[in-house]
């Protein structure tokens, strides 16, 4: 069964990128039911509201490979995930697009479709986080065979999907589920992580204290935090998680807090600061050596 599965998976992986050229192909991340999941439960949606596309019911999680091209393309490569409270995928403002925008730093993207809305008794970030790490070891096997092959492995998160990038920058060392194929051999920790207003890092009745199911250490990655003072979900969240790797001993993180731009805003520009936080993002990069100039 062990080897079953990994000529399955290959074979999917080698047939995304054989037809990359034409339009990105989705790649389930499991190759029967993901792990704990009860079938019917939900079933998955797609539709558009007040102008954003959203992914709901995701039953059968997938990366889609948006690949750099190869005369730009640095080896550098980063696992998307989308926003939406872990109930929507707001799959083109903070995925599609940030996938481009990504491209044109010239680092390979993955868009995690992770599985929305939340497991009837599971925590709210369980089947995701299950997903995150699945998607971490198998962008690193595919990574190893692309024209430009992968050399490092970064997340960038919104929102919820902040939560998840961060979830994962920390949990790497906790197996969430049991090995399936080779692929299950690899590491799921990245080699940093970009936070855009990551949601749920505090406790809902004290957002002065950082939540304990957070845990940093020395071995996590440095970490890219932007967030705003109006926005609903709390600053705060952000600068506890910074402080927290600050003195864990985790060296060349950063963080930005804007006074004014809300929230879910990706990658839409306004006329706030706020909408600064990509060319802040890939300086960052830069100095980290993950990028050149």
């Amino acid at each position: 069964m062990f080897r079953s599965h990994f000529f399955l998976t290959s074979f999917f992986l080698s047939l995304c990128f054989s037809l990359f050229a034409e339009e990105p192909k989705d790649v389930l991340l499991w190759p029967g039911d993901a792990p704990g999941e009860v079938e019917g439960e939900v079933g998955e949606e797609t539709e558009e509201v007040k102008g954003v596309k959203r992914v709901r019911n995701v039953t059968k999680p997938s990366i889609t490979f948006f690949l750099a091209d190869q005369q730009k393309a640095n080896g550098t490569t980063v696992i998307v995930c989308p926003g939406g409270a872990y109930q929507i995928l707001a799959i083109e403002h903070e995925g599609e697009d940030v996938c481009k925008w990504l491209n044109s730093l010239g680092i390979h993207a993955a868009l995690l479709k992770y599985r929305v809305p939340r497991r009837k008794n599971r925590e709210p970030h369980a089947a995701p986080l299950q997903d995150a790490q699945r998607a971490m070891r198998l962008v690193r096997q595919a990574g190893k065979s692309w024209e430009v092959p992968l050399t490092k492995l970064g997340i960038i998160g919104f929102s919820a999907g902040g939560n998840l990038a961060l979830r994962t920058a920390t949990s790497f060392e906790e197996p969430t589920y049991e090995p399936i194929d080779p692929a299950d051999q690899l590491s799921c920790r990245p080699d940093f992580a970009l936070l855009l207003y990551p949601a749920y890092l505090t406790l809902k009745d004290d957002r002065t204290v950082l939540d304990p199911s957070i845990e940093m250490t020395s071995n996590c990655p440095p970490m890219f935090f932007a967030h705003t003072g109006d926005d609903h979900i709390p600053a705060e969240g952000s600068v506890l998680a910074y402080l927290a790797l600050e003195q864990a001993g985790v060296e060349g993180s950063e963080i930005h807090i804007f006074p004014y731009g809300g929230h879910g805003y990706g990658l839409r520009q306004s006329r706030y600061p706020v909408s600064q936080w990509p060319n802040l993002a890939s300086t960052w990069l830069v100095s980290l050596k993950m990028i050149e100039k």
